[in-house]
C-alpha cells in the first residue's frame, strides 16, 4: 500500500513539474517583455509581429512621445483643477469659465493630433502589413470614439 502511494505522489509530482516546464516555455516570451522597460509595448511586439529591431525604434519613439504627453497631462489637469475652482465659486457661465473651457480644449485637440502622429509614426515603423493593422486598430479604438457617444 506504501508503494502505490509513493507511486501516486511520484507521478502528481512529475506531472505538476512538466506542467510547469510546457507553461514557463510557452510564456517566458511573454514573461520577459513584460518585465522589460517598456511592458506597455509587449502587446505590440506579439499583436503585430514586430521584429527586435521594429520593436527598437518603436521603443525610441515611445519614450520621445511619452514626455511630452506626459507635459499635456499636466496643463489638462491643470486646467480642470482652474475650471473647478472657477465652477465652484460661479452661479452663472462667466467669460473666464468660457475661455478656461477653450484652453482646455485646444490642450486636449494638441493631445490628439499628437497621439494620432505618434501612431502614425510608429505604423511606418512596421511591416507595412501589420503597420496598415495597427493603424486601422488605432483609427478604431482612439480616433473614432473620442466624444464618448456612438451613434447606433
Amino acid at each position: 500500500m506504501k508503494r502505490a502511494w509513493f507511486i501516486l505522489v511520484l507521478g502528481l509530482l512529475l506531472a505538476l513539474a512538466a506542467f510547469g516546464g510546457i507553461y514557463y516555455s510557452y510564456t517566458a516570451t511573454d514573461h520577459k517583455l513584460l518585465h522589460s522597460e517598456t511592458p506597455e509595448l509587449a502587446w505590440l511586439k506579439t499583436q503585430f509581429k514586430v521584429s527586435d529591431q521594429e520593436f527598437e525604434r518603436i521603443t525610441a519613439l515611445h519614450e520621445a512621445y511619452r514626455a511630452k504627453c506626459m507635459e499635456r497631462c499636466r496643463l489638462i489637469a491643470q486646467k480642470n483643477d482652474e475650471l473647478k475652482n472657477l465652477l465652484a465659486k460661479a452661479t452663472t457661465l462667466t467669460p473666464e469659465i468660457e475661455t478656461n473651457m477653450a484652453q482646455a480644449a485646444q490642450i486636449r485637440l494638441e493631445c490628439q493630433k499628437a497621439m494620432l502622429k505618434h501612431c502614425l509614426e510608429v505604423s511606418r515603423s512596421m511591416p507595412p502589413e501589420e503597420g496598415r493593422r495597427y493603424a486601422a486598430w488605432v483609427e478604431e479604438n482612439c480616433c473614432m470614439n473620442q466624444s464618448g457617444m456612438e451613434m447606433k
